[in-house]
Parts: C-alpha cells; sequence; structure tokens
C-alpha cells in the first residue's frame, strides 16, 4: 500500500518505521531535520508532492492542536478514494470532522508512547480502533497492530473518549499533583524515585497533548471523584482513625483484585 504519514515526531517516525518495512511510505514534516534519521521513505521537500505520490492511505500525525487544520490542507490534494486516518489520544474534535466531510477514514489510538514503551516488545501493550472507522481501514490497521503482538480493542468515539480520561486523566492528574507538590531537597525513598521518573516522562510530552487529555469532555468527572477520595482519606488522617483507615486500605485491596481479575 502506498501511504503518506504528515508529521514525524515521536510516534509519527515510530509509523513510519515500521510501515515502510512493508509499504511504500512518503512522509513530510515541516521540520525538514526530522526527515534525515528515516530510511526506506520518500521525503517530500513541499507538501504538494503528495498528489504526484498518489497515496492509498493518509496518517495524519501532527500533534493535536493542528490535527483538523493539516486534514484541511491536505484533503485537496489527495485522490477522492485516499482513506484518511488519524492517530489522536482525543477524538471528539476529529470525529465531527469526519462527520462533516463524509470521507473514509479509520481512526485508532496507540495506547503507548515512545517515552514509556519497550517498543521491540509492545506484548504488553494496547491499541484502541474506533468502531465508526471504514471496515477495510479497520482490517488494515488491525492487522498491523496484531503483527505488533499489541492487545487491541474496539470502541466508539464517545467510548474511547471515556477510557481515554479514565486511563490517562486520572494518572496524569495524580502525576501532576505530585509535581506540583515537589521540594527542594534530597529524598532517599525509593517509591518517591519512580514516581519522579513518571513525572519526568510525563513533563516530556507536548503540553497541547497534556492540556487536551485534562480537557476531554470526561475527565472533569475523573477528577471530581479523585477529589473527593482525597477528602475521604484526609478525614481519616485529621481524626488518626485507626478503624477507619484499616476499612480504606481493606477497600482498596478488594479495588485492586477486583481489577486484576476483570
Amino acid at each position: 500500500m502506498k501511504i503518506f504519514v504528515l508529521g514525524a515526531g515521536r510516534m509519527g517516525s515510530w509509523l513510519i518505521e515500521q510501515f515502510s518495512q512493508s509499504h511504500e511510505v512518503a512522509v513530510y514534516d515541516r521540520d525538514c531535520s526530522k526527515l534525515d534519521r528515516l530510511t526506506r521513505v520518500k521525503r517530500l521537500n513541499s507538501i504538494t508532492q503528495v498528489t504526484q505520490f498518489q497515496p492509498e492511505l493518509f496518517i495524519n500525525a501532527v500533534n493535536l492542536e493542528q490535527t483538523t487544520a493539516a486534514f484541511e490542507q491536505i484533503l485537496p490534494l489527495l485522490p477522492p478514494n485516499c482513506l484518511l486516518s488519524d492517530i489522536t489520544s482525543v477524538k471528539v474534535n476529529v470525529a465531527n470532522y469526519y462527520r462533516q466531510i463524509g470521507r473514509r477514514f479509520v481512526s485508532t489510538h496507540p495506547m503507548f508512547g515512545p517515552t514509556f514503551a519497550n517498543l521491540h516488545d509492545l506484548h504488553n501493550e494496547n491499541a484502541i480502533i474506533i468502531r465508526e472507522s471504514d471496515e477495510e481501514g479497520k482490517a488494515f490497521f488491525c492487522e498491523f497492530y496484531q503483527n505488533l503482538n499489541l492487545n487491541l480493542f474496539e470502541y466508539t468515539f464517545e467510548e474511547h473518549d471515556q477510557i481515554t480520561a479514565y486511563s490517562l486523566g486520572i494518572p496524569f492528574t495524580s502525576s501532576l499533583t505530585f509535581a506540583a507538590s515537589l521540594k527542594t531537597q534530597n529524598v532517599p525513598g525509593t517509591t518517591f524515585k519512580k514516581h519522579l521518573e513518571i513525572i519526568k516522562g510525563l513533563l516530556a510530552e507536548d503540553d497541547y497533548l497534556l492540556a487536551e487529555i485534562l480537557f476531554n469532555p470526561y475527565t472533569l468527572q475523573q477528577i471530581e471523584h479523585i477529589n473527593s477520595r482525597l477528602a475521604y482519606l484526609t478525614h481519616i488522617i485529621r481524626q488518626r482513625d485507626y478503624e477507619e483507615m484499616q476499612e480504606f486500605l481493606n477497600n482498596l485491596r478488594k479495588n485492586l483484585s477486583a481489577f486484576e481479575k476483570r
């Protein structure tokens, strides 16, 4: 298949590397230096050169802030039968865009990033394919992700944003709150250092991506739940109530056990 990828950031470059092993791939990025490290691909000097390449699949891999604008720019240059694709982590805007233009599309979300994942062994990582996507597109990405040993999930656009708010919104909020509480002092704790490494990786991500995860319409509900649990824990600590603390911890263990048995 002839695949055109717009955007050679960390995830875009990873996709380009994977697809170029079995497909003919062209890539364009406004930052030409990002293309130097790519092999086995056709590097476009201008976005208009995509008209000569005639892709069968277009993958929009720019940052979330620019996704819709990138579609608007590239759409007039693509063949009418070219399948559109995105890998955005929040789908509400791109879902509305797809509905408006009436073109074939396949929307997916690799639920991992180059910052944390072991890209040479992805069997513990996951990917989501959006149920409303074109059937041919879903089959293509299903085979692609399965060949990488990823665990696949299929959700609607709405379900995707709900699960993203839960799976990313909660840890992001907890980690950012932890970072906001840091002090300039030596800390010998191993647990503290583990959390610190998570924070460093998280804050290395694109600021707009972090903001959009938190601005996801479903994230606020998760944050409000965190606040209620934190208020309850604060109450227990303030009262120094050992029995209530024991009950609280036992309930946490039950939650964890139920989660692991799902």
